[in-house]
């Protein structure tokens, strides 16, 4: 993402806070943005921009600005400011499947209805690692160096119980950064014909 589309980014995230709106309409225009790929959270963003890079797409060249929101329950207050009753900007999104209904009501309240946004069964986590295949995704996790704090994990109690592929969509959660740099390895260790149905789906609508 260019420093330009970062500005922006910080703008829109400052006016969804409660600050002012005027520097967003201002580098909008500037930047010609065009769509707006609302996010739950920075893991969401590093897997859809470490894809556009795979791709060989500019996304802030193409319009196109990645948003993660901080949590779903945010979506409302990005929409209203980005939709047909703010910067007129196209909006679409990834989301989870629990997470569904504030997407809904988001969309409902910028006038975007007609407008798309692609939903993960569980998480975004959850539908790479089923794309990999656990032992691919225990590769990778040795790879980055996280073979043991990965051991360590499974040595708890909670973890028993759970099948190989809960354990590792844990475990991606359990250290501050570490579903963000994952979000990157695991897009990047796809194969072409792999890519999860949200994420192929979201980047077909760009």
């Amino acid at each position: 993402m260019t420093d330009d589309m970062v500005s922006f980014r910080e703008a829109v995230t400052a006016w969804a806070a409660g600050g002012p709106g005027e520097p967003a309409y201002e580098l909008a225009e500037v930047l010609d943005v065009r769509t707006a790929v609302l996010l739950e959270g920075l893991s969401d963003a590093a897997a859809v921009e470490a894809l556009a890079r795979v791709r060989g797409r500019d996304l802030a060249a193409e319009g196109i600005c990645v948003l993660p929101m901080g949590g779903a329950m945010n979506v409302g207050r990005y929409a209203r400011r980005l939709g047909r009753r703010g910067l007129r900007l196209r909006l679409t999104g990834l989301c989870d499947e629990e997470e569904r209904g504030y997407f809904d009501r988001g969309w409902e309240l910028a006038g975007a209805t007609a407008q798309r946004f692609f939903v993960c069964a569980a998480d975004l986590e959850d539908e790479l690692i089923r794309a990999l295949g656990v032992e691919t995704v225990r590769e990778l996790i040795e790879a980055e160096g996280d073979l043991r704090p990965l051991l360590i994990f499974l040595q708890q109690p909670a973890q028993r119980d759970r099948g190989a592929h809960q354990q590792l969509r844990r475990f991606l959660g359990t250290k501050k950064g570490r579903k963000i740099r994952y979000g990157r390895v695991l897009v990047e260790a796809l194969e072409p014909d792999r890519v999860p149905a949200p994420l192929e789906g979201l980047f077909a609508s760009l």
